[in-house]
């Protein structure tokens, strides 16, 4: 791929970031636009141009010059999407219409958009596919797929280029050729692997378990854990097959599925603590089993996750919690 130049909105959060610090690894002109609300000024990576900024102000900025535009700007907690919706349907949906009337008035003509999992709602089988009912059962799954419905639209009508990408459980860290690295550090943290490690550190007494009667293996839930560096590397192929006039829906995952107890396990042979566990009752709406065909990101990105094992996906998030803490 030649040198281009690409806006990443929420370029200062976890996935963002480390898209970021890839393209620019592979010769690549990027500009950050972050409103810094749950990013980190820290993370934007060397190199960055950087703009404080929401994506609804996107079309100040936005101009011919750019190849495409890296969508990861959004608000992503569950919890707080049912407590607050409105604040859901302001951020994601409302300033996906934003960026996408930028993008159409400054002719910038493909997107790759940070899409999620949570789109599904209740799983229908698994491996999960990109042909399985939609059905999300938060307020963030209904926003980030409305944007879907949204990009859909524009790539019809207007012809843009344009990849969603559907996450599953992102974790580990990744250690940039600057020297910089880039982990998870949500506040509130609400993601498995890192929380986990918060025992580990000594910041967090116990490990909670919700429930352990699920038809599993070993009675714990089940998720598909893809390692952000992989991640990052379907975005820049992502950038490569997006084809004018189509919107294509790309799972990622590893299509293999960790239960709570292997994660808590895998920790504990990584850090050497105990990770004291404390049964609590199921939450409502968590699936048993969580996991991905990336099938679809196979053939058409040419894509295979490289980083799949779990030890190494915990090595990596306890090396950047350790330097964090």
């Amino acid at each position: 791929m030649s040198a281009k130049k690409y806006l990443v909105t929420g370029g200062a959060g976890y996935v963002g970031s480390v898209v970021a610090a890839h393209l620019l690894e592979a010769g690549h002109a990027v500009t950050v636009l972050d409103d810094l609300s749950t990013g980190f000024r820290a993370g934007v990576p060397e190199g960055a141009e950087f703009v404080e900024g929401r994506i609804q102000d996107a079309a100040k900025w936005l101009d011919p010059s750019y190849d495409a535009v890296l969508h990861f700007a959004a608000s992503s907690q569950v919890g707080e999407s049912v407590a607050k919706p409105e604040k859901y349907w302001d951020n994601n949906v409302a300033g996906s219409m934003a960026l996408l009337a930028a993008m159409r008035s400054a002719g910038v003509r493909k997107l790759v958009f940070s899409s999620t999992a949570a789109t599904y709602g209740e799983p229908v089988s698994s491996p999960i596919t990109e042909t399985d009912p939609t059905a999300p059962t938060s307020p963030y799954g209904a926003t980030k797929l409305a944007v879907d419905h949204m990009i859909g639209g524009e790539c019809a009508a207007h012809g843009l280029a344009a990849v969603s990408l559907r996450y599953f459980n992102v974790a580990g860290a990744y250690a940039a050729r600057s020297g910089a690295t880039a982990g998870e550090r949500h506040d509130p943290e609400s993601h498995l692997i890192p929380l986990v490690l918060q025992v580990a550190l000594g910041t967090r007494p116990s490990i909670s378990v919700y429930g352990d009667d699920y038809p599993t293996p070993d009675g714990t839930c089940v998720r598909d854990y893809i390692h952000v560096a992989d991640l990052a590397e379907a975005h820049l192929r992502a950038l490569d097959a997006a084809t004018g006039g189509e919107h294509l829906i790309c799972n990622l995952g590893n299509g293999n599925g960790f239960s709570v107890r292997e994660v808590i396990e895998t920790v504990r042979k990584v850090t050497g603590h105990p990770i004291p566990e404390v049964m609590a009752a199921r939450r409502d709406g968590d699936p048993a089993v969580l996991v991905a065909s990336a099938e679809t990101a196979h053939r058409r990105l040419g894509w295979t996750p490289s980083r799949a094992d779990l030890t190494g996906i915990v090595e990596d998030a306890w090396a950047f919690a350790r330097a964090k803490y």
